[in-house]
């Protein structure tokens, strides 16, 4: 090859280099509001229940390579353009990126959603975040004349329902109730969906999970009046021949509710035991010592081998339990071989039956579904495609260029503008002076 050669792109003037780049930056705006609307209507089908993803967002981040958080944002956006039918246009059109529809997406709605299009269109990305997050903080200062009723207000209530259950009734301060939000939110993302079968699971069963989490962790880690452990020990009284074949028997909460024998498995996969010996009235005659299903240097182990849930495609590395492959209830060795790290989900699923999980002779697990086929075989509809749409065959789109010439963003005055449409749309006489109503406001 003699040194005359030179690629396509070196062949090209800067001018045509940047009208390149424009245009191929329009056409993929395009294809990812396409690809955006096809997972909304992917994950409103639920087509991602296949029976151990936990979401269509862990979907996304197995099959698609996307991390956890960002295909989340995703998602939410996607489900959001369904309601804002002119920013959504505009993205299909290749003008709007998905960095300025993921920003409009968090406060646009009916009243405002033309003005902050235009925003869009005449400004950057920056301006856009900057003016979302000012337009936030306002709606969020309209909100502190409460905050006196709000804490004269405040008030937990709590009490057993009649087959068991904890109903709590809360009313907190804005504050705290963000500072409730916030923790749920983290515990959310630590432990995806809930331990419950995708069929029936839904936000308000996800939230009550994550309070869970959040009351185990201050548990685990909270002010040292907490760190005695009989104040963190939940007891559990299970018959020997119940955790052994699942048949009926005793098995319940200390001073509280029966609980399911497998739940009581699923419990002991990881637990303190405590052996007691009772005579034939139920009086007992000798109580062993206190030991752990899984030693903590069997557990430190573990860890360091597994590194978090095993099953396919599971980011979950926090909230994990050490599961037996073969259960000690049926003679299943206590030992690196025999053990797994499952997170809560599917460490329920396995011990629901919906899925199995086997050891293959060089150390390499398996987990089957119900009918026998593994989760991590790729199924004909799932294989790539063998060819490319050549980027030249795409039909032309919009640039997604800002029409900004470098002037000064009005960032009060725009926030007053949104205000007062929002203000209008909700029929809410608005007193502020907004001045022009049409474009951004620059000077």
């Amino acid at each position: 090859m003699d040194g005359s050669y030179r690629t396509t792109e070196e062949a090209l003037t800067t001018a045509e280099l940047a009208t390149r780049i424009t245009t191929l930056c329009g056409q993929l705006n395009a294809a990812t509001y396409r690809w955006l609307i096809l997972i909304a209507e992917f994950d409103r089908r639920e087509g991602w229940n296949d029976g151990g993803s936990k979401s269509c967002a862990h979907w996304l981040n197995w099959r698609c390579g996307l991390d956890l958080g960002a295909a989340r944002e995703k998602l939410r956006v996607a489900h959001a353009l369904a309601s804002l039918p002119r920013i959504a246009a505009a993205m299909a059109a290749g003008e709007l990126s998905y960095s300025k529809a993921r920003a409009l997406t968090r406060v646009a709605e009916s009243a405002t959603e033309g003005y902050l299009l235009e925003v869009a269109r005449h400004g950057t990305a920056h301006h856009v975040e900057r003016l979302v997050r000012a337009y936030r903080r306002a709606l969020d200062a309209q909100e502190l004349a409460r905050e006196a009723r709000q804490q004269a207000e405040r008030r937990l209530t709590w009490h057993h329902d009649d087959d068991g259950t904890l109903v709590v009734s809360a009313r907190l301060p804005a504050e705290a109730g963000a500072l409730l939000l916030k923790a749920l939110e983290a515990a959310l993302d630590d432990m995806g969906p809930p331990d419950v079968s995708a069929e029936t699971s839904s936000a308000s069963q996800r939230r009550a999970d994550a309070l869970a989490a959040v009351a185990e962790g201050y548990l685990a880690g909270g002010p040292a009046a907490l760190a005695g452990g009989d104040r963190q020990r939940i007891v559990v009284h299970v018959d020997a021949e119940v955790l052994a074949t699942c048949q009926a028997g005793r098995c319940e909460l200390e001073e509280g509710p029966a609980l399911a024998a497998e739940t009581a498995r699923r419990l002991s996969c990881d637990a303190s035991l405590v052996r007691i010996t009772e005579d034939a009235r139920g009086q007992p005659l000798d109580i062993g010592r206190r030991t752990r299903s899984i030693p903590p240097a069997l557990r430190r182990a573990l860890d360091s081998r597994d590194r978090g849930c095993r099953f396919p495609g599971c980011t979950q590395t926090r909230h994990v339990d050490g599961h037996h492959i073969h259960h000690w209830a049926d003679g299943g060795e206590t030992k690196l071989a025999n053990l797994v790290l499952l997170c809560r989900f599917h460490h329920r699923m396995v011990h629901e039956g919906r899925v199995a999980v086997e050891r293959l002779d060089d150390g390499y697990l398996r987990f089957l579904r119900a009918d026998g086929h593994a989760f991590d075989a790729a199924t004909p509809s799932e294989t790539p495609a063998a060819s490319r749409i050549p980027v030249n065959e795409w039909p032309p789109m919009l640039p997604p260029a800002a029409l900004w010439r470098g002037e000064r963003m009005d960032y009060g005055l725009a926030v007053d503008c949104l205000l007062a449409r929002r203000s209008r749309g909700l029929g809410v006489s608005a007193e502020t002076s907004t001045g022009s109503a049409g474009a951004p406001v620059a000077t």
